[in-house]
């Protein structure tokens, strides 16, 4: 997440009706989130005088068109004189395609709404800018810290250069994440799982261990009924090339992108024949015995995945929440209880760092799902 001082101060211009209309964007704004490609996923709205809701856009998939022109052309003639919400600053740049704080003064806005600004160095207030000289009146900063958490995965990719990376944890009752020697251990119910796969659909990637993916042999795609074609990039974290040609992620990798994460020089050529059967290769270095999680980080935003979900295991959890590099914390507590032999949980409800807040609190079925965010 990012500090107060980025999202700017609440205004105070906007009504009620602002809000309500900027959180309806938002949540239209969660559509594509996860496919729209190195473009954030934006809402739109083209909201008339006597608050009828006559447009609306999403960022497409793949990032193009922006939400802007789609909700403009659904629109049409309505859009002289409406009010439109946009949940981050339009964009004021010339690409294929014109910039949408033009279309928006072409059409005849008579006000824009904003949720928070772009941090991108080719809009960074030239889209609020543009409007303003056009003499649209502009509202900024309506419901910022909600459209900011929709769009992590895209400012923690401009402002930090790293993936935006959410911690995910399914931990028994008694503190303990699995049990040695037996796979993938089951800690909490059908509603829980079925509440992580909608999570998984609007992540750009999803990483694990190699340690976990020997143990589990997992496949981390999305497997909720019409949202198989949304699952995540998949990432291995394997330094010396373990992952087996005959697992179900190297199997899947021609269907569903899998990048390993390795040491060329441990690797050898056993990263060749990853490349070969469909894994996209990541070159990885060791700092004093350990992977440089850092700098994998930046490398998996430079490829476009600025959302990235952590799934498992113990040990790269403490690595990556020693490193700092951990922004949102997912805690599934379930009702069963794994006793000897079990895997102590890097984390539980008891012991989140004192930099981390709960942002969110419910009851999957019968376990309890808490979200935690860094302050910083």
């Amino acid at each position: 997440m990012l500090s107060h001082s980025d999202r700017g101060e609440a205004s105070s211009e906007a009504s009620d009706a602002d809000r309500r209309f900027m959180a309806a964007a938002i949540r239209l704004s969660r559509r594509h989130l996860g496919r729209t490609g190195t473009n954030p996923a934006v809402g739109t709205l083209i909201v008339t005088p006597d608050g009828r809701i006559v447009g609306r856009g999403v960022t497409a998939p793949g990032g193009r068109p922006h939400a802007e022109p789609q909700a403009l052309a659904e629109a049409g003639e309505q859009a002289r004189g409406a009010t439109a919400y946009v949940t981050l600053e339009p964009c004021s740049h010339h690409g294929r395609t014109p910039p949408c704080a033009e279309a928006l003064i072409a059409a005849g806005i008579a006000r824009v709404v904003c949720a928070t600004s772009d941090p991108d160095n080719r809009v960074a207030g030239r889209g609020y800018a543009l409007l303003e000289n056009a003499g649209i009146a502009l509202t900024k900063n309506v419901l910022a810290d909600q459209a900011i958490d929709v769009m992590a995965g895209y400012l923690s990719r401009t402002f930090r250069h790293r993936s935006h990376v959410t911690l995910k944890l399914a931990v028994s009752v008694d503190g303990m994440i699995g049990r040695r020697g037996e796979g993938q251990v089951s800690i909490t119910g059908d509603v829980s799982r079925a509440h992580l796969h909608m999570q998984r659909a609007q992540m750009d990637g999803i990483a694990i261990g190699v340690g976990t993916a020997l143990a589990d042999n997992p496949e981390l795609t999305c497997r909720l009924p019409g949202l198989e074609e949304h699952s995540p990039v998949r990432v291995v974290l394997d330094g010396e090339g373990r992952l087996p040609l005959t697992s179900r992620l190297v199997k899947t990798a021609p269907a569903i992108p899998l990048i390993v994460a390795t040491v060329l020089e441990e690797a050898g050529a056993r990263a060749a024949a990853l490349r070969a059967n469909g894994a996209l290769i990541l070159g990885a270095e060791r700092v004093d015995g350990r992977l440089a999680l850092p700098e994998i980080m930046e490398d998996l935003a430079a490829r476009g995945l600025g959302s990235l979900m952590v799934e498992g295991g113990a040990a790269l959890a403490q690595s990556l929440l020693s490193d700092g590099l951990v922004d949102r914390i997912w805690l599934y507590t379930g009702t069963a209880e794994i006793g000897a032999g079990g895997i102590s949980s890097p984390l539980t409800a008891e012991t989140i760092p004192q930099d981390y807040r709960l942002t969110d609190t419910r009851m999957l079925g019968q376990d309890k799902f808490e979200e935690w965010v860094r302050e910083s």
